[in-house]
């Protein structure tokens, strides 16, 4: 036992229970990803050790967060018949609480008062005694801190970049200390002597603060946590920070001192109010001495919260039960497979496969991750840095980078190509300066008005252009069909290894048809700063053309295609050829890549799919048109039109729905899912009779269902608690630092999360607030033993976080506290 850390002077606290209550603080709080590479995550996953009723009592006292969907939701559902009786019945039976109450008391719950929330300083203090004298406090508090955060963390945006050398809370105290007329804005008297006294580092900050706010010991976690959720943008950007740098081996302290700089607001307002605030501490210390008390009260509540949750989700359950156990009539007599096509499990996959699948019998789909098995980081060519294009827990194994190589016949240099790319970049960020400088930006403009009117046009009258990649902005045009993602330094034992992995758990290392297309896929909008969420989430929010061009080029190569031969047992036909390829799901249009290299035999097979893919794209479109106000009427070039001119149109605030309505996931195989439509579900192909070992399942649990649940509560979380977890409307956006987040407005917290645009219509939600049902197309005691080698899937599934189905000869059950349970 490591010894105890002495008392810090005047604190009256031990500095190792402030310690350890710091660390649990912090580590509640979940990572929130940038701009340009917007992973989604479940923002409760640093909770995911406790029952969901539980965390929901927590977040619901220590920051009046929702994590179940709100009463006045569910008593809309309850309203309008979305949530019957009978939905209610079934979840009261399905749940193992014991003492619930009967169906009439769970609806009269859906009219009880709301929880109200543990109070803080700032709470107990701001009762409106200054009257218009000065500013409500929590929200000054949270302008003041979160202006210092947007102006510490700007590394790309402005111009002007302040001195931090220092760290977050030096740079947050010398703000202040010349802040001369804060003081009189919140009606602080004192404030700027008291601010001269504050200690120069963030661990006596709180020691000092703590010492003002004499807290009983056992309240200190609670209450560090709830100060981090009052601020928890920034909390889960600094958590960002902190992941990224426990990733590379290191230690970020961001985290530590954002807190610290808010627990001293807290003894700020104590210091400097200008009557007597005994009597306030004395309530503030009372209230969170029963902390414990109200948690368990509030937990015993939650059960109710959680009973509605369960009954919102039987509809779909009902209807994903229905599709999954209703015979699919006579087989359809499959041609011989000469293309198989493998789309990531994407929702927005499915409405494509199945249209492929009907205009031609000779096309196989299939679904992978959109990552296709690639532990990747991807450098563009000329670019300064590569960025991660994995799912987001995860950190790159191996590198891919563009290089210049030319088609069969032709010997252009690589050097070129790569210089000419960097003095247009450079070009470029000179013009942007010269627009940037207070002092000549109205000149430029009228130097160059003209220029204007070509973005000016764009704007009014949106080209009908198809996508573009932006790792080719500044490439010449003659070079950008020759950079070619390829992997690179890896030795050809790791390059077989990862091309057996990717095509076992593709299940295609066996039958291959002559054509293999790899899909990935990516969005297409303009003036968007979410964009990145509607790309690739297991790609970490980019494009997945990197990842399958890269893929391809292995796959294609005649040494790793020995090398599968002689050490994996996988033999590629030499008549088969890998070929990438890329679904904008914003216009469904499938374009392919590196074409130039496609054998000649494969030339005519690949015109006639061209045709395919451009009808399934048509049929796509015209039942994707309604529900974004389009009109589906027209020829094929129109409709395609319409889709183009809406995914250029800077003023579109849907240019998708993107992953909204989300609901489940499949592990099984085509056969299961084919004969009706899941558009609500991510499908993964999986055959549990060729995996003899269950090899391939594991890696299926552990990697793209903790991704999927990711993406689901992050969607659950935007709609039941759009204020904590949403980003806000989309027409206020202004981004922060050019990539960190954005602000709802010109203050506020960083809003973190999803649009408001990308989850309701404008008069309701589009997204139902659902927990992930998972099937899973295996034998129950292959899924028991992989869910009892792993603790987080353990805590996943076992604490109500996702819902796991089992299917089998017809039949599904579901995994319950008590066991197995068959549905029915």
């Amino acid at each position: 036992m490591s010894e105890t850390v002495p008392e810090v002077a005047g604190s009256g606290v031990d500095a190792e229970v402030v310690r350890m209550a710091c660390q649990q603080a912090v580590r509640s709080i979940a990572p929130s990803w940038p701009l340009d590479g917007a992973v989604a995550i479940n923002p409760h996953w640093h909770r995911i050790h406790m029952p969901v009723r539980q965390v929901a009592a927590r977040l619901v006292l220590l920051g009046g967060i929702n994590v179940l969907p709100q009463q006045a939701y569910l008593r809309d559902c309850w309203n309008q018949g979305r949530i019957t009786r009978a939905d209610l019945e079934v979840a009261r039976a399905q749940s193992a609480i014991d003492d619930l109450p009967d169906a009439q008391a769970l609806v009269a719950a859906l009219y009880e008062p709301p929880v109200t929330a543990m109070p803080l300083v700032v709470d107990e203090l701001d009762d409106g005694a200054g009257g218009t004298r000065h500013l409500p406090w929590r929200g000054e508090i949270m302008f003041q801190l979160s202006q210092v955060c947007a102006a510490y963390f700007d590394k790309d945006q402005s111009h002007w970049l302040p001195r931090a050398q220092h760290g977050l809370y030096r740079f947050w105290t010398d703000t202040l200390r010349h802040e001369k007329g804060l003081g009189m804005v919140m009606g602080l008297p004192g404030l700027r002597a008291v601010l001269r006294g504050l200690p120069d580092s963030a661990e006596a900050a709180m020691h000092w603060a703590l010492a003002r706010l004499q807290l009983p010991e056992a309240a200190l976690e609670p209450y560090f946590e709830a100060l981090l959720l009052s601020i928890n943008g920034w909390a889960s950007w600094c958590a960002w920070l902190k992941h990224q740098a426990e990733g590379r081996g290191a230690t970020d302290r961001h985290l530590d001192e954002l807190l610290a700089m808010r627990l001293v607001w807290e003894a700020l307002l104590l210091e400097c109010h200008p009557r007597r605030v005994n009597q306030a501490a004395a309530r503030l210390r009372m209230a969170w001495e029963v902390f414990p008390q109200r948690l368990a009260t509030v937990t015993h509540r939650a059960r109710v919260d959680e009973v509605w949750q369960m009954a919102l989700e039987q509809g779909f359950q009902r209807e994903l039960a229905d599709k999954l156990t209703t015979p699919a009539g006579d087989a359809v007599a499959i041609a011989t497979t000469d293309v198989q096509m493998v789309f990531c499990i994407d929702i927005r996959s499915e409405p494509m496969r199945r249209a492929l699948e009907a205009l031609d019998s000779g096309i196989q789909t299939r679904a992978f991750a959109g990552f296709f098995g690639l532990p990747m980081s991807y450098r563009p060519l000329g670019a300064q840095t590569s960025r991660p294009q994995l799912p987001g827990l995860a950190f790159p194994e191996v590198e891919v980078e563009d290089q210049i190589l030319p088609a069969p016949g032709a010997s252009p240099e690589a050097a070129p190509g790569r210089r000419q790319r960097l003095r247009r970049l450079a070009a470029h960020g000179q013009w942007q300066n010269t627009t940037r400088w207070p002092s000549t930006t109205f000149s430029y403009v009228e130097a160059v008005g003209f220029g204007y009117l070509r973005r000016l046009w764009q704007w009014l009258r949106p080209p009908t252009t198809p996508r573009h990649n932006d790792d080719h902005y500044g490439l010449p045009h003659a070079y950008r069909a020759l950079a070619r993602p390829r992997l690179v330094g890896l030795p050809l034992e790791r390059q077989v290894a990862l091309a057996a992995g990717a095509l076992r758990v593709m299940g295609i290392d066996r039958q291959l048809a002559p054509l293999v297309v790899l899909a990935g896929h990516a969005s297409q909008s303009c003036n968007n700063a979410h964009a990145s969420t509607l790309d690739c989430g297991a790609c970490g929010g980019q494009s997945g053309e990197a990842n399958v061009r890269a893929l391809a080029a292995l796959l294609n190569d005649p040494e790793v295609r020995a090398g599968l031969a002689r050490e994996e047992g996988i033999d590629v036909p030499e008549s088969t050829w890998f070929v990438a390829a890329l679904h904008n799901t914003t216009t469904d249009e499938i374009t392919g890549f590196e074409l130039d290299l496609l054998p000649a035999s494969k030339q005519a097979r690949w015109q006639q799919l061209q045709q395919t893919l451009a009808a399934a794209g048509d049929r796509v479109r015209r039942e994707r048109a309604p529900t974004l106000w389009m009109s589906a009427d027209g020829d094929v070039t129109e409709v395609l039109e319409r889709f183009r001119r809406r995914a250029n149109d800077g003023s579109e605030t849907r240019p998708e729905w993107g992953l909204t309505t989300n609901a489940g996931f499949i592990i099984g195989p085509r056969a299961l899912t084919r004969h009706a439509l899941f558009t609500r579900c991510y499908l993964h192909d999986y055959d549990a009779q060729a995996d003899a070992d269950f090899s391939v399942l594991e890696k299926l649990m552990l990697g793209p269902l903790v991704v999927t649940h990711w993406l689901g509560w992050q969607y659950h979380a935007s709609t039941t608690d759009p204020l904590h977890y949403g980003a806000g409307n989309k027409v206020l956006h202004n981004v922060i630092g050019g990539r960190i987040g954005v602000f709802e407005g010109n203050g506020g917290d960083l809003r973190i999360g999803i649009p408001r645009q990308s989850l309701s219509d404008g008069r309701s939600w589009r997204h139902e607030p659902l927990r992930q049902t998972t099937v899973i197309a295996a034998p129950r005691h292959a899924i028991d033993a992989i869910i009892a080698r792993h603790e987080v899937l353990q805590r996943i599934i076992d604490n109500g976080w996702m819902i796991l189905w089992q299917y089998e000869n017809g039949r599904l059950m579901r995994r319950a506290a008590s066991g197995w349970q068959v549905l029915g």
